[in-house]
């Protein structure tokens, strides 16, 4: 054993997958004796503390959650490079304790089995065994010693349960030499994934050896379902079903609230505009935050069934199985199976989508998966696809039972699927050619939904929207209605005229200046529009829809807020208010033509489900990749795919006479 002085100054490095427990285990071992900074050059948070460690100082180093050492993403070269010793300003750990969820063995041992081959000596730190056991599941610690050849102890930060075990087994190893328990041969089986496939089999066999089930019975009903939700013709059919039969629900049950919301913001402009003396801040008020904030909100209802449903399915272990469903039709464009919960997550945001691709050990793989993540139909897509929908196609049916407007959004997100699919079939065959990993995924076992769980989920991303309407829908609201408001156009510096002198003086006549429908074409937001009408006027869009289009690269529901903008600003004193769906379905071109129709609509939603219409998507595609080179050809590559199957939308209805 090191002298006194040494131990004191010894560098414990702590990692895990995320979600694993590392933040709870590092708040325990450190209390508030911690530290948070950035690790130099970076942005990527660096939190150290001091540890106790059998009465003497350990500097307790808490690595990035990550899935792998594969260095494909920052977290994970920085990860490596700290274990490594190669990380400037953190010297080399004298330990490593892997945190490893023992809910999900299989998963969290592969990052074990990775830090062996570094040289580091490793304690294993087994968490949420309570809950493991709470499912009548129990784990051979010796066993799982022995197998991994390494100390494992099982700790719990609530009770402080192995704490003290932990750090006794932490001072044993110190300067010892980890032991790699496998040995990998490469061979013409295998390939290049052949160290992928050792890892794997290995951590099979550690599992099978040293975990056991007491719930047999159940495990045999579980098949049983399988045998009918996995099936490749009948489970795909029942997925189909199941998406439907969720569209179809949110569309019927969120119809009330979201009038009633919308009725209120509606409402609520009225009644600023009567209790405010008429002006820029009225206007402002009533038609920048009301009116942009509120044309968001009103999709909170759709928002939250969305993820009820989510987190009902991925609760009850469904989603594993549609992955599992999937994984054979993934493979053929080649895709790893792992690829499809990130995708599923990308349904809801593509961001955590994106990072979670992280799962992914091959490097190729990992990028043709981030390249596709933005074709799934987003939550932020949801309030466009609705607006267009309850405007042109609300009360339509199909067969005279099944809303048209579910099935019209069960093919938006389909398309986003479908692309997606062919997408990375031509990226894996150029120019991210690499053949596919095998695929190994545990399948987690039937069970009720947990109630709280899948509140907490709605209510968190409930929270989240309204969090982003109150503030970046809020800041990019109130910087439209500005390029929309200014300048302020003169009747002296324009070509408007008084078409009669025995009609009543409007407002906007007695002070000299044009109507709003004029001012906002000649305002900053209007040369804008018309600066690119000649671009967008093939898809059916006017330069009203331009500014709209252009506003939504920061965040796609912005569209939605900024239809909400123009509409209210373009409006005369002589028209009368209206709600957003009205105001759409009853807007005109400048030349009296209406500015939509169900195929500009259409045409539309085509659009957002392939455009690359999100600035904070392509900020995570450059920190997961390390490049601008990646999200630069995402945007040029989708944007350019959206145009096209715009245009081919928009003008073959015509060409079918539905123009």
């Amino acid at each position: 054993m090191n002298d006194t002085s040494a131990e004191r100054h010894l560098t414990i490095a702590l990692a895990g997958n995320p979600n694993a427990g590392k933040t709870t285990l590092f708040n325990s071992l450190t209390g508030l004796k911690q530290k948070v900074a950035n690790y130099p050059g970076v942005t990527v948070e660096r939190k150290t503390g001091s540890w106790t460690l059998n009465g003497n100082a350990a500097n307790l180093i808490d690595l990035p959650g990550l899935y792998s050492l594969d260095a494909t993403s920052l977290d994970e070269q920085i990860a490596r490079d700290v274990i490594t010793g190669e990380q400037s300003g953190v010297p080399k750990p004298d330990a490593i304790i892997a945190v490893v969820d023992a809910t999900n063995l299989e998963r969290n041992l592969y990052l074990v089995t990775q830090m062996f081959e570094f040289g580091v000596p490793v304690v294993v730190a087994l968490t949420m065994i309570d809950v493991f056991e709470k499912q009548k599941h129990e784990i051979d610690i010796e066993m799982l010693a022995a197998l991994l050849k390494t100390p494992v102890v099982a700790v719990n930060s609530k009770t402080s349960r192995g704490i003290d075990g932990l750090a006794e087994k932490v001072r044993e190893v110190i300067g010892t030499t980890p032991v790699v328990p496998y040995t990998f041969e490469e061979t013409s089986e295998n390939g290049a994934h052949g160290k992928i496939f050792t890892r794997y089999n290995f951590i099979s066999n550690v599992v099978q050896e040293s975990v056991w089930h007491s719930d047999h019975e159940k495990h045999r009903l579980s098949e049983r379902i399988d045998r009918v939700l996995t099936h490749k013709f009948f489970g795909l059919i029942i997925l189909v079903a199941i998406l439907l039969l969720v569209f179809q629900t949110i569309f019927s049950w969120a119809s009330l609230p979201m009038d009633l919301l919308e009725q209120g913001f509606h409402s609520l402009g009225d009644f600023v505009r009567t209790q405010m003396p008429p002006g820029i801040f009225a206007d402002l008020l009533a038609d920048g935050i009301i009116a942009g904030v509120g044309g968001v909100v009103v999709f909170l209802p759709q928002i939250l069934l969305l993820f009820l449903f989510i987190s009902l399915l991925e609760d009850s272990g469904y989603m594993a199985r549609a992955a599992f469903l999937l994984d054979k039709l993934m493979s053929r464009v080649g895709l790893h199976g792992k690829a499809f919960l990130p995708l599923i997550s990308s349904f809801a945001c593509a961001i955590p989508g994106i990072m979670a691709t992280r799962t992914i050990e091959s490097r190729r793989d990992r990028f043709a998966t981030i390249m596709i993540a933005p074709f799934m139909s987003c939550s932020a897509r949801l309030p466009v696809y609705t607006l267009m929908i309850a405007t042109f196609f609300a009360g339509q049916t199909v067969l005279g039972f099944i809303s048209l407007g579910a099935v019209l959004m069960l093919a938006m997100y389909a398309l986003g699927i479908v692309v997606a699919i062919i997408v990375a079939f031509i990226l894996k065959r150029t120019v991210l050619k690499a053949p596919p990993p095998p695929f190994l995924m545990e399948l987690p076992p039937y069970r009720l939904p947990n109630l709280r769980t899948v509140l907490q989920n709605m209510l968190t991303r409930a929270w989240l929207f309204l969090k982003r309407a109150g503030t970046v829908i809020l800041a990019i609201s109130i910087i439209l209605w500005a390029l929309m408001y200014f300048p302020r156009q003169s009747v002296s510096s324009s070509e408007f005229q008084v078409s009669s002198s025995n009609q009543p003086e409007t407002e906007n006549q007695k002070l000299g200046t044009l109507p709003d429908s004029e001012q906002l074409k000649h305002s900053f937001a209007g040369q804008l529009g018309h600066a690119i009408e000649p671009v967008i006027e093939p898809l059916g869009f006017d330069w009203k829809i331009g500014v709209a289009l252009i506003a939504s690269f920061a965040a796609r529901e912005v569209l939605v807020s900024t239809l909400s903008i123009i509409y209210s600003v373009g409006k005369d004193e002589t028209e009368e208010s209206e709600t957003l769906l009205a105001a759409v379905r009853d807007a005109k071109t400048d030349d009296g033509r209406p500015a939509w129709t169900p195929l500009t609509a259409l045409t539309l939603m085509v659009f957002f489900v392939l455009a690359m219409q999100c600035m904070s998507t392509l900020a995570v595609v450059r920190r997961e990749t390390n490049s601008w080179r990646w999200p630069f050809f995402m945007l040029a590559y989708m944007t350019g795919l959206a145009y096209v199957a715009a245009l081919i939308t928009y003008q073959g209805g015509r060409a079918l006479g539905f123009g």
